[in-house]
């Protein structure tokens, strides 16, 4: 199968030169302008952060590619759907307003913003996709309905998909709010008691009111307990637990989780032009749907472009687990931390340190011509989130059509 090529540029500017032109040419170089966008409705998918999270994407570089796009004739929008949890962009009004809030609006970002599945969440179209794990996805309708699909992802990892990047972006993004629920339903989080330390914060941040504390069979400490005829299966417990108390449930899958990513990411680009941009930089451990952002794990590394992509976020985790952790406490430093406490810690580092045996592995095999095939262990997204997998839905995503994991990385 032919390699996907994937263009990237770093983060380096001189006059005249800055980031957001940056990122118009490196999306020049990749071939954006093979596509007719002469009076097609053309949907820019990015997501407008959370209120409180600093780590989305500005609205600058929006604003760039809104008017490259305009003076190519197409009619530019920008959208989003709603969110399942109970939040600040779970119905339009509230998502509008965050947008807003966040720079997205006419003014900032050039361009309309349009929220794809209406004012609940319950518009949208079903795609038939006859997928494996989602024969009909659910696809908010102004999503469906553009003519030409562009993705802008901000790349950080994911509490329950192991990062969040293009076919993150696309899949659970797009997805109405029942989508969603067809998405998450697979993946319910349990409670370890042994672990769970009755701090109360997965409650706390419970929107669905599902997590209540309740006294132990001792008696004397409370643990957390999940009402599942209330749990949507979020994962926000799992992502908030700083104690590994709330965690993925046995009979839940990260596999399938981000296997019906995947289809429906193929759903959203299905018979229709698409052009995918990563923008590797603020890479926190989590979704930026959290009201907060924890400090970045590694530094921040550049932009990468593609029409495939799955080729494109293969090559963003490996540009990631290539990359040196950053030395000022993070999400991931601190768990290399505790790990070297650990006797298998000790022996893996007998040998060779995370970096060194990768980047080793790196230059001899990948970084020119990648693969996603790197062992669990040399994987920062793993490290930080054991139970997800995200290589089960590049590789599915490949399977289906998607687009492939070989990539060639072109740098511009």
């Amino acid at each position: 199968m032919e390699k996907a090529k994937v263009y990237f540029t770093d983060l380096r500017t001189r006059p005249g030169m800055g980031l957001a032109n940056k990122m118009l040419r490196l999306v020049k170089a990749a071939g954006i302008e093979k596509i007719d966008f002469q009076d097609q409705f053309t949907a820019i998918k990015i997501h407008f952060g959370e209120r409180g999270n600093l780590a989305y994407l500005r609205p600058n570089y929006a604003a760039t590619l809104v008017d490259f796009l305009r003076s190519k004739g197409a009619k530019v929008f920008l959208t989003d759907s709603n969110t399942l949890y109970s939040g600040a962009r779970s119905n339009a009004v509230d998502h509008l307003a965050t947008a807003m809030d966040n720079g997205y609006n006419p003014i900032s970002a050039h361009a309309d913003v349009i929220i794809a599945d209406g004012l609940k969440g319950t518009d949208y179209k079903e795609i038939d996709l006859g997928g494996e794990y989602c024969p009909k996805p659910k696809i908010g309708t102004a999503i469906a309905d553009s003519d030409i699909i562009i993705s802008m992802n901000h790349f950080k990892g994911h509490e329950q998909a192991g990062f969040g990047g293009a076919l993150k972006n696309l899949g659970m993004g797009s997805a109405s709010v029942g989508g969603k629920l067809e998405l998450h339903c697979s993946s319910c989080p349990k409670i370890d008691l042994d672990a769970c330390t009755g701090c109360g914060v997965c409650a706390k941040y419970c929107h669905h009111n599902a997590i209540s504390l309740i006294n132990s069979e001792d008696g004397i400490h409370r643990k957390a307990s999940i009402d599942y005829s209330k749990c949507v299966g979020c994962g926000q417990c799992v992502a908030v637990c700083q104690h590994d108390g709330a965690i993925i449930g046995e009979n839940s899958s990260t596999k399938e989780l981000n296997c019906k990513i995947a289809e429906y990411a193929l759903a959203v680009v299905k018979d229709k032009p698409s052009f995918h941009i990563n923008f590797i930089m603020n890479v926190s451990p989590e979704c930026d749907c959290w009201n907060h952002n924890d400090a970045a794990i590694v530094p921040d590394l550049g932009i990468a472009a593609s029409f495939d992509p799955v080729a494109l976020d293969c090559a963003c985790a490996d540009l990631v687990n290539a990359a040196p952790v950053l030395g000022v406490d993070n999400r991931l430093s601190d768990i290399l931390s505790r790990s070297a406490e650990h006797e298998e810690q000790q022996e893996w580092h007998e040998h060779k340190s995370l970096e060194e045996q990768h980047d080793e592995h790196e230059h001899d095999h990948q970084h020119e011509h990648g693969h996603c095939a790197h062992g669990r262990q040399h994987d920062k997204f793993h490290l930080m989130h054991p139970d997800t997998c995200w290589r089960a839905g590049a590789e599915h995503g490949e399977k289906i059509g998607l687009g492939v994991c070989d990539y060639e990385l072109v740098k511009i």
